[in-house]
């Protein structure tokens, strides 16, 4: 899982969009697999649960999703197979997502997912950093890295389990410290990127409750 980590860059930056200033958290990472087979994996209803959610709702130009426990949004994008954008509203946020696939030849594809948030978020980032939702997303290069290598469907049971064993628990902080480092080379002072990672950590890696 941590070797899985080294194949994944991330970055952390700033753009204006319509609704102003917005931070962004952009990953990706090449994929042995032919830019149709991502794109599949990436907007076909029955293999996205097969390494991310559970997903729900009309998957084309103008329609609906929800992912199970997550997100929800409306499709604005959709350009087979290149990209698509889409909001990403959760907790009574919205945030916008937009996914990019560029051919590298030799049947390689690199995938680009761009996380743009209004600054309206910013308690949030000052909190947790880029991590509180990079980590999610290291997570789900994770489940598509496996499920491109051909592994079975995942299972959410097994997969929870496995998040929350000691090696997926220093999955995620790692995960943490490099949306850490990323968010200081966008130019965060350094105490205050390490300050908010290990807050993060400690959000993604707290035991669950007990009944």
């Amino acid at each position: 899982m941590l070797q899985q980590l080294n194949a994944v860059r991330r970055s952390v930056g700033a753009k204006v969009i319509e609704a102003g200033e917005a931070r962004t958290v952009t990953v990706s990472q090449t994929y042995n697999a032919e830019v149709e087979e991502v794109w599949d994996a990436c907007t076909n209803a029955e293999r996205i649960p097969r390494w991310f959610l559970p997903i729900k709702g009309d998957l084309r130009l103008g329609g609906h999703y929800q992912l199970e426990g997550n997100a929800g949004g409306t499709i604005e994008r959709c350009e087979p197979p290149r990209t698509f954008s889409a909001t990403w509203e959760f907790g009574g946020g919205i945030s916008w997502i937009e996914v990019r696939l560029t051919p590298e030849g030799d049947g390689r594809t690199r995938f680009e997912l761009e996380h743009l948030a209004p600054e309206i978020e910013d308690a949030q980032w000052l909190e947790y950093g880029p991590g509180a939702v990079g980590i999610g997303w290291d997570m789900a290069f994770l489940g598509l890295a496996m499920h491109l290598s051909g592994a079975g469907p995942l299972d959410p049971e097994e997969a929870m389990a496995m998040m929350m064993s000691e090696e997926g628990r220093r999955f995620m902080a790692r995960s943490s410290e490099l949306w850490a480092e990323a968010s200081i080379a966008f130019g965060t002072p350094e105490a205050d990127a390490r300050a908010a990672a290990e807050r993060c950590t400690a959000a993604y890696t707290a035991p669950p409750e007990q009944p």
